[in-house]
């Protein structure tokens, strides 16, 4: 008989936002007048750049037509947009990555899932506390989990990130194998200086371990003192695989875009304690399973690296780092603390003890602004929200305004 996968019925009863989802549906159904502003979801809301409707439209015109027309091309993807994004996002930075280090996928949430495929099952997996919930759900259903008890599974590592370590992850106390780290992070959109993520690269190469490193966010960074990717540290290419994604940068969430870097120079061990190349696994799984991204959406991302196409994306991003300066503004005029929002597009805030899904239901049914409860990322979130930036700003406006008729600090905050 055909069986289940039974490590699946270890996940947690549904999704993060689809719990959200189901909320705010109910909601809308009671209340078909209230006008629902989402700040929950990191879902861009702005339209793709011109630069980068000129590139898709190029791409387009060239499938339309015989001679240029292409069918499948390399799964790695063109060695058009990936020298452009080594020389762009990396060497121009001093960082020592090369184009065909370069996997081009559609998107960081896909390659950060499929990753834990090349690993064997019964390693060590230290993530942080809270975190995106694809990275742990992925590994619960590769079978390196126990049972969940209490919102925490058996075999898994957590590293918690609290006020009092400024939301970083420190080292594990135990040995681990595979390490996740995110910065600008998600959700809590704490930052690492180039000192801390030297840490984190020496524990690695110390340790035989192999570090994930989400750098999805690395657009919204403000300060030029903090890295931009884990390669600005001497050392990381030997113990780091690094994903980006043009989703959040480019506004690429509903076209999918994006690329994993996997250094030659990173190795890991099979069973006998042999090294065997990081980059020749990936290569091997990514060709046998996976077809590229189509040819006119990487005519649309290699727009981004030009001229006209890098001051259109800076003006977008900065256009929600505003959003993200009203949001900290607010949050912070009514008596709440907060981190993010400085060289991230999300404010985490602290609820003064209120339950994260209580302060979601406040916000809903008060203010009719949606909210990710920081229950949803872990643990150590149960008394955080998350407020994103990607909104407009005329509806990020009118959220704050709102908040601000239902949030004293008189009246329920205690």
């Amino acid at each position: 008989m055909i069986r289940a996968n039974d490590n699946y019925s270890k996940l947690k009863a549904s999704y993060l936002f689809s719990d959200i989802a189901k909320r705010v549906d109910e909601y809308q159904l009671k209340n078909p007048e209230a006008h629902i502003i989402r700040l929950g979801i990191g879902d861009v809301t702005r339209a793709l750049v011109p630069s980068v409707i000129k590139g898709f439209h190029e791409g387009v015109d060239e499938m339309a037509n015989d001679a240029t027309f292409r069918g499948y091309g390399p799964e790695q993807g063109y060695a058009f947009l990936r020298e452009k994004i080594a020389k762009n996002d990396f060497q121009n930075r001093g960082a020592d990555i090369s184009a065909d280090e370069i996997f081009v996928s559609d998107g960081a949430k896909c390659d950060t899932g499929n990753f834990q495929e090349l690993f064997a099952t019964d390693i060590k997996v230290a993530i942080p506390d809270p975190v995106y919930p694809a990275y742990l759900d992925t590994n619960v259903m590769a079978g390196r989990t126990g049972e969940c008890e209490d919102g925490r599974y058996d075999r898994i590592i957590y590293m918690d990130c609290l006020k009092e370590n400024n939301f970083l992850p420190g080292l594990p106390d135990e040995k681990v194998d595979l390490i996740y780290l995110c910065f600008p992070n998600n959700p809590t959109g704490s930052t690492a200086t180039k000192e801390e993520l030297k840490v984190w690269v020496d524990y690695a190469k110390e340790n035989k371990a192999l570090i994930l490193f989400d750098a999805a966010y690395e657009s919204f960074i403000r300060d030029e003192e903090l890295p931009k990717t884990i390669y600005e540290i001497e050392g990381a290419r030997e113990v780091a695989v690094e994903f980006r994604s043009f989703s959040k940068t480019a506004g690429f969430t509903g076209t999918r875009c994006g690329f994993t870097v996997v250094p030659k120079d990173c190795m890991i061990f099979n069973s006998k304690g042999d090294k065997i190349s990081l980059h020749a696994m990936w290569n091997r799984r990514h060709t046998t399973k996976f077809n590229g991204v189509s040819y006119p959406v990487q005519k649309a991302a290699e727009a981004v690296y030009s001229q006209e196409g890098k001051a259109q994306i800076k003006e977008q991003v900065a256009y929600y780092l505003n959003n993200a300066d009203i949001i900290r503004e607010t949050v912070e005029s009514l008596g709440f603390d907060y981190i993010g929002g400085k060289n991230s597009p999300y404010i985490w805030v602290d609820g003064k003890g209120r339950d994260s899904w209580d302060f979601f239901d406040l916000l809903l049914t008060k203010s009719s602004v949606v909210c990710t409860p920081g229950a949803g990322f872990g643990r150590c979130g149960k008394q955080y929200i998350r407020i994103s930036a990607f909104n407009s700003l005329e509806n990020v406006t009118k959220a704050m305004d709102r908040l601000k008729e239902a949030l004293t600090w008189r009246s329920h905050v205690k």
